[in-house]
């Protein structure tokens, strides 16, 4: 295999599932699959995500360095709190999967040790894109060195009592994406996952998935693959499955805006949604940026696509969450709730810029002690259920179906979920010269109003997988 010289993999020490034994014996056979996000992902985020349809969940990117650290020892329960008894806990928190990134095998063989009696398998991030982790050398800036990414993928597939998997992006050519496939499968990885964007893609250059790039490494290795990128609503999901033959969707963006997206509408079934006619557009028309919807079969089709899905009220997911992380013994990090709050209730924030103001500046004194937590939740509550109180009212005034309440943005053609619904985020699209000016000026707008994290007049980036807030996060422990 090119720039590849490592001999093949030694026999793993241990007896343990792989390929589709762990996807169908130990994962059940997941379809719907929640992305590794940095401080998003965390345990409150995962049993919410698990009531509304998510059958398989990695943890927030751990930096395996960072995590064995015997400076930070003390402070290692902030990644993975195993004293608390409920972070992999089979009876909360299965099937999971955690996330390591790293560029020294011994050092993540160290750290996958710590948790694999926690899990049902470990995963290594070779797909962040990042600066953070250009700094680091890890994630996607190991795509060129694969004798280092084979080492990492077979120490853990040989050492350790759980499976490893994978989950990477992809080079320029189809040909060498599956070139990089084999040789991690070759390596020892169980499952691989494929974020079809190149290193390059991300942030307001983020652009569109290649899921030709999914199907191909699908064809070309035996073990199960999972889908990532391009998902917005909950159609698309079987679009994509069928586009790609992948054996589960993985969603990260999408699912943090709504973390309904994996659950059908009550109208929703076969007759409506057959793979046939997911897999008619290409990609799918939710994407194209400017498409003219001018007949009335076309705006039928928009329809369809925003119907197939459900969009609970996004205050009601808000405190359902925080009622969740409230009574868990795992603390969970404000930064990781302040960012969920601020994207569950986007489409409400541009609007109620009172409230929008009043999340950002939400503080405590004693932060640091479980009574401070508890008094910053409790102001975030508040926050919460006054934007519950104000939804109310546009919501009686509204039509009685959702069919009557979508409209369709003219310029994009996307359709507009009513604002007091949890929906997707429609990242403007890199401007080219075929669609300079076309872009929908409502999203860039939008875009410029609510900053994730603070609250402040800026432009937002949504990690593409939750790893923006990395800095941050790395910076917290290393001050710790």
């Amino acid at each position: 295999m090119p720039g590849l010289s490592t001999p093949l993999p030694l026999q793993p020490q241990h007896a343990k599932a792989t390929g589709w034994l762990l996807y169908r014996d130990v994962l059940r056979s997941p379809k719907y699959v929640v992305a590794p996000m940095v401080d998003q992902s965390e345990l409150a985020w995962r049993v919410l995500s698990r009531r509304y349809g998510a059958q398989l969940i990695y943890t927030p990117m751990i930096n395996a360095k960072i995590f064995m650290a015997p400076s930070k020892a003390s402070h290692r329960d902030a990644f993975f709190d195993i004293p608390s008894g409920e972070e992999g806990s089979p009876s909360l928190d299965r099937p999971l999967v955690v996330q390591f990134c790293g560029n020294d095998p011994e050092t993540l063989l160290q750290a996958a040790k710590v948790v694999e009696d926690h899990c049902d398998a470990i995963d290594i991030n070779l797909g962040c894109p990042q600066d953070i982790a250009k700094r680091g050398k890890y994630g996607s800036f190991l795509m060129e060195d694969w004798d280092l990414i084979y080492k990492l993928v077979n120490i853990l597939h040989v050492n350790l009592k759980i499976p490893v998997t994978a989950k990477f992006r992809v080079f320029p050519t189809v040909e060498k994406t599956v070139a990089y496939a084999k040789m991690l499968e070759s390596a020892g990885a169980q499952i691989l996952t494929c974020h079809s964007r190149l290193r390059e893609q991300r942030g307001q250059r983020t652009g569109l998935a290649d899921w030709e790039k999914i199907r191909a490494v699908k064809e070309a290795v035996s073990v199960p693959v999972f889908a990532n990128g391009n998902i917005l609503f909950h159609s698309d999901i079987e679009r994509c499955l069928v586009q790609t033959g992948a054996d589960a969707l993985m969603s990260a963006e999408g699912q943090l805006y709504n973390p309904a997206l994996f659950v059908p509408s009550a109208s929703s079934s076969a007759s409506t949604s057959s793979p046939s006619a997911a897999a008619a557009a290409s990609p799918p028309l939710s994407y194209i940026p400017s498409h003219d919807i001018t007949s009335s079969s076309q705006q039928t089709d928009v329809h369809a696509i925003a119907l197939s899905g459900s969009y609970p009220p996004h205050a009601d997911l808000a405190l359902e969450y925080l009622a969740i992380a409230r009574s868990l013994k795992t603390t969970t990090a404000l930064s990781a709730v302040k960012g969920h709050l601020f994207k569950l209730m986007r489409p409400a924030l541009t609007r109620e810029t009172d409230l929008r103001d009043r999340l950002g500046r939400v503080r405590s004194e004693s932060r640091n002690t479980r009574e401070g937590w508890e008094e910053v939740i409790g102001k975030y509550e508040e926050i919460c259920a006054e934007m519950k109180t104000r939804m109310e009212v546009p919501a009686s005034e509204a039509p009685s179906t959702l069919t009557e309440q979508i409209t369709i943005e003219p310029v994009t053609g996307l359709p507009l979920i009513p604002h007091w619904l949890a929906q997707p985020y429609f990242r403007p699209l890199p401007i080219d010269d075929k669609y300079k000016g076309k872009v929908s000026k409502i999203a860039v707008k939008e875009s410029l109003e609510v900053d994730v994290f603070v609250g402040k007049a800026e432009v937002v980036t949504p990690p593409v997988q939750g790893e923006a807030a990395l800095g941050e996060l790395t910076q917290r422990a290393e001050l710790k």
